[in-house]
Formats: structure tokens, C-alpha cells, sequence
């Protein structure tokens, strides 16, 4: 990435955790004016960082570091955000890792799961995008084949990115499906192949059956398929989040988490608290509806962003 480019991404995820960095701005600026950092204020501080999503591990752990080094002394609300930010760094510093296709894999496969609404479909489009741009060649399959507005909203992306694309009429098996993508991806000698998947979380024993069958079809043209499981989780969601996370985890290996919808919550914090207690990586993170707004996730910019700090 270019140092302009650079700087525009950052500026859009500062611009994107708006929503997020000002609730959470606001209330260390209203806790500590000419303050000192006793108990009843960190006491404050860690459930003003829970009522911002981070989860509670995360809150503690912050508080507690605070209290160790600036305990009874007088604190201002710039010096807490740059501590909290440098806390945060610490804790996604681990799982932000870009999602790097496997030369050895030709094509690596993808499978991309999520609940409906989450932004699978838009995602994989810009998934393609991105590494279309980086010279692979990338092959989509509209596995949601339950709906006929995610298929052609596929297509639309492959039309945007240049893209083939492997779909089926509604209501055809997305195993079978899946299988023609893998087969068609190997023959043109592909980079990466991302799959669609349905996201019907009602039924969730059929989805799982659906998934779990996909699988198992895959790994009979390629048994090391798929080498990537992600799961896209919608922002605005907030602490059910979890709950996706466990329920996805239980249905198939999910290997890391794509965060959309960043740019329309205040809760942008859950991803802290997802980091800390599941340990997935993040590969990417979504700030807005244009295509560019899907971008590897960075440590140190998204803390930043989130406490509201250039």
C-alpha cells in the first residue's frame, strides 16, 4: 500500500469508528477533568469500557495496568486515551494477520460463512477485488443458493472485478455446486477460490447439515479444502457477536473473522472483546459501502481509532 493510500485507510477508519471513539471520548473527557486516578475512578473507567462493548476481561485488564502505574496521581483524559489505545494495540496486536493465499494451494479455497444480513456477499466482491488488484486470479462461487438476490449480487461483482463466477438456479445444491467451483478453479489454474455460503441460522441443524456436507464434497477433488474458514460478523450487532462466533465454531472450523458495518455502530469495541476472549484472527475490517472499505486489518489504527486519537 502506497503512503497516500495508507493514509486515506486510516483516515476512513478514523472516520469510520466515529460513532464508536466519540461515546467512548466523551465519557473519559467527562471522568477525568483535573481528576486522580482512585479507585471509585478506575471503578467508573472499567464500566464505562464495558458500556463501550469491550467486554469485561478487557476492562479489567485496562483498569488494572492503569492502576499499577498511575494510581492516586493526576491523569488527564489525553493521557487514559493513549494508554487505552497503547492496551488495545496490545491485545489485537496478535490476531490482526492478513489473509495471504497459499501459493501451494492452486486455488485456495475460501469458504465464507456468516448469518444473513452480516455482509458475506458484499464481502467476498471485495475480497475479489483486493487481491484481483494484488495480480491473483480469483474465481467466486455463489454457494447462498437459497437467495437469488445473493446470487446476482455475486455476479454483479464478478462483472465489477472481472471475476468468473460459478452459480446455479435458486435452490440448487451448494455441495454440488461448490465441487463444479473447485473443479473449475483447478482446470483454469486459479489463486483463490471464495465460496458463498447460505446463513439461515433459524435452522440451524439444517445449516449445519448444509455445511458440513459442503465440506466433505470439497475435500474429495481437494482434501486439504478449504484452507480458510471466515466468518463475517456485522458490527452493529454488538455482544451477540459472541454468540455467532460459538454457534459458527460449532458447525465448522472457522480459522478467522472479517468485521463489517464497522461505520454504523457505536460498538466497534466488540471486536476487542472477541480478540481477547476467542484468540481468531482478523483478517479484515469493513468501515463503509465502497469497495475500498474492506482492508486488512491493522492493530495499532483501529486502537487508535476507537478512542478517538489521530
Amino acid at each position: 500500500m502506497t503512503e497516500e493510500n495508507k493514509s486515506g485507510w486510516l483516515g476512513r477508519i478514523r472516520a469510520g469508528l466515529t460513532r464508536s471513539s466519540s461515546r467512548l471520548a466523551q465519557g473519559i473527557g467527562d471522568l477525568f477533568t483535573k481528576r486522580k486516578l482512585d479507585d471509585s475512578a478506575l471503578e467508573e473507567l472499567e464500566e464505562l469500557l464495558i458500556a463501550a462493548d469491550l467486554g469485561v476481561a478487557t476492562a479489567t485488564k485496562v483498569t488494572t495496568r492503569l492502576a499499577k502505574t498511575r494510581f492516586d496521581q493526576e491523569i488527564s483524559a489525553d493521557e487514559i486515551k493513549e494508554a487505552l489505545a497503547e492496551e488495545i494495540a496490545a491485545i489485537l496486536a496478535p490476531v490482526a494477520k492478513e489473509l495471504r493465499p497459499d501459493p501451494a494451494h492452486r486455488p485456495h479455497v475460501v469458504l465464507v460463512v456468516g448469518v444473513n444480513g452480516s455482509g458475506k456477499t458484499t464481502t467476498i466482491g471485495k475480497l475479489a477485488k483486493y487481491y484481483t488488484e494484488q495480480g491473483l486470479k480469483v474465481r467466486l462461487a455463489a454457494g447462498d443458493t437459497f437467495r437469488a438476490a445473493a446470487v446476482e449480487q455475486l455476479k454483479i461483482w464478478g462483472e465489477r472485478t472481472g471475476c468468473p463466477v460459478v452459480a446455479r438456479d435458486q435452490g440448487a445444491d451448494a455441495a454440488g455446486l461448490a465441487f463444479d467451483a473447485l473443479e473449475a478453479a483447478q482446470a483454469a489454474d486459479d489463486d483463490l477460490l471464495l465460496i458463498d455460503t447460505a446463513g439461515r441460522l433459524q435452522n440451524k441443524a439444517d445449516l449445519m447439515a448444509e455445511l458440513q456436507k459442503l465440506v466433505r464434497v470439497i475435500r474429495k477433488k481437494d482434501g486439504s479444502a478449504p484452507h480458510d474458514v471466515l466468518l463475517v460478523l456485522d458490527a452493529t450487532v454488538g455482544q451477540n457477536a459472541h454468540a455467532q462466533v460459538e454457534i459458527f465454531k460449532e458447525m465448522t472450523a472457522v480459522s478467522g473473522l472479517v468485521l463489517t458495518k464497522l461505520d454504523g455502530t457505536a460498538r466497534g469495541g466488540v471486536l476487542v472483546a472477541l480478540a481477547e476472549r476467542f484468540g481468531l484472527p482478523v483478517h479484515a475490517i469493513g468501515v463503509g459501502e465502497a469497495a475500498d472499505d474492506l482492508r486488512p486489518f491493522e492493530a495499532k489504527a483501529f486502537a487508535r481509532g476507537l478512542v478517538g486519537l489521530d
